[in-house]
């Protein structure tokens, strides 16, 4: 009997709940390393720059190996949870065999915030890039949005095979917009004069060639928060693993081919970009496009609208895939109980959570016309690519920690449960993503940005935390996550 019983209550689904709530297998491994890919690269392409200014390029790049180990520990502690434990509930799914359900439903709460606010940001970048590239008035980039959330949501919704085909050829795209920049770039820098020209005080050196660490350490720590841009949403793989063919040989190998083309991808971006004559790092901290600005030192300015353009594919991709994401984040706490089970109905032919990505998206869409509208265009613009983009981030250091807990106790209680792939690192590896985890919200929390942001969080904990302690946890249904939670609660 599950220890955590008596503290929840269940419903016997028959098979006409489940008919209406069926995904569709189609993914393999090239789909499930497209789908982690797309969802962190729009980070490549802009967000992660910001960490310069707070750390000179020493202090990004240190920030950066630091986050790297932060994820590697997360990325193959999830590779060997999700062929173990393949349901689509991932994050939730893992807390709830390893903690019960009060831990299984505040951790899929941490990743709702991130699902919910980072394609709200994204989409927010993307009408910013498509305002400047046809002039556009401020006051009208709300249709922006709304038409990328109608485009590709519908595209989510069309179905699994669509979804993953649009994400393979979106991803690569992005990949070879930045391997052209890559190549384009590297027999043009001149790291010294320019990736080195941030003084201790953060101004710049008109001549380059300053300190390797010009803030220290403390600069190092501040540039944590930034760093994560560069991996953040790679953890979302699991999200598909009902979808995926094979998931207990496909999605080790996606989520570790995807977090090791993602380490490229941020080292070379972080090297090159910076280093190009007439960009340098103390420019690029304060831009908000910096792989354009990089462009633009590559190829005259009369090009900057076709570079813009460029630039948006990797916004695209980021987030189509996290559209898809957080559909099933939605679906499976829904299926499960833990939030309305009408959310999780999937389309009668499609086979895909339609109603989940719709209110996913509403959800967003509302949290910035709300800011737009009550702020203005200016303030609420500052708002919303700032404040709400580290509520993001703050969701996801706590879905983190709260994974890997789960891994530490599946590994330490649940040793009985078959584990096709078993991470090299073990404990020792969770127990760094958990103390790197710890240090980057602590530094998150000292910008009074995040602190406003957190307020926002706290609230929606708040609301959620009591649905589901006063109807929430009477309606629990028996889907997969909780059959499965409930056997291997009863083994020990």
């Amino acid at each position: 009997m599950d220890k955590h019983k008596s503290s929840v209550q269940y419903t016997n689904a028959g098979d006409e709940y489940f008919a209406k709530r069926g995904l569709r297998k189609y993914a393999g491994v090239w789909s499930l390393w497209a789908l982690g890919v797309g969802a962190v690269i729009s980070g490549h392409y802009s967000g992660w720059n910001l960490g310069l200014a707070s750390g000179g390029w020493g202090g990004m790049f240190v920030a950066t190996i630091i986050i790297a180990i932060m994820y590697l520990g997360l990325t193959f502690s999830i590779a060997e949870m999700s062929p173990a434990l393949p349901h689509t509930g991932a994050a939730y799914s893992f807390a709830r065999t390893a903690m019960g359900p009060w831990g299984g439903f505040i951790t899929g709460l941490f990743e709702n915030v991130e699902f919910i606010l980072t394609p709200a940001v994204i989409v927010f970048f993307i009408g910013s890039y498509l305002t400047g590239i046809f002039e556009t008035s401020a006051a009208i980039q709300p249709l922006w949005w709304i038409g990328g959330y109608v485009i590709f949501v519908g595209l989510n919704i069309v179905g699994v095979e669509l979804s993953f085909k649009v994400t393979l050829v979106v991803t690569l795209a992005a990949l070879a917009v930045l391997i052209t920049f890559w190549s384009m770039a590297l027999p043009e820098i001149d790291f010294s004069r320019w990736a080195l020209d941030i003084a201790a005080d953060g101004s710049r050196l008109d001549e380059g060639h300053g300190k390797f660490l010009p803030m220290g350490i403390g600069g190092v720590l501040a540039a944590l928060p930034f760093a994560v841009w560069l991996f953040l949403a790679i953890e979302q793989l699991p999200l598909a693993a009902e979808e995926s063919v094979d998931p207990q040989r496909d999605m080790p190998k996606g989520i570790i081919l995807g977090m090791f083309t993602l380490v490229i991808s941020a080292f070379l971006i972080l090297f090159l970009n910076p280093s190009l004559p007439g960009v340098g790092s103390h420019a690029l901290g304060q831009s908000g496009e910096p792989l354009l600005d990089g462009f633009k030192a590559l190829f005259a300015t009369s090009t900057a609208k076709m570079l813009a353009l460029v630039a948006i594919v990797g916004l695209i991709s980021s987030f189509h895939t996290i559209i898809f994401a957080q559909g099933r984040q939605i679906y499976s706490l829904s299926r499960a109980g833990y939030f309305p089970t009408f959310l999780s109905v999937t389309h009668g032919t499609r086979k895909t959570p339609h109603i989940a990505m719709m209110f996913g998206a509403i959800t967003g869409l509302l949290i910035m016309l709300i800011i737009f509208v009550s702020r203005g265009a200016e303030a609420g613009s500052t708002v919303i690519g700032g404040t709400l983009l580290n509520m993001a981030v703050f969701g996801a250091m706590c879905s983190y920690i709260a994974q890997a807990v789960s891994f530490i106790l599946l590994r330490n209680h649940h040793a009985h449960i078959e584990r096709p792939y078993r991470s090299p690192f073990g404990n020792p590896g969770a127990w760094i993503t958990i103390v790197i985890a710890l240090v980057t919200i602590f530094y998150q929390l000292s910008d009074p940005t995040y602190r406003m942001g957190l307020l926002g969080v706290a609230l929606w904990f708040g609301i959620a935390i009591l649905y589901f302690a006063l109807i929430g946890r009477h309606k629990l249904v028996l889907s997969p996550e909780e059959e499965f939670a409930m056997q291997h609660r009863s083994e020990d």
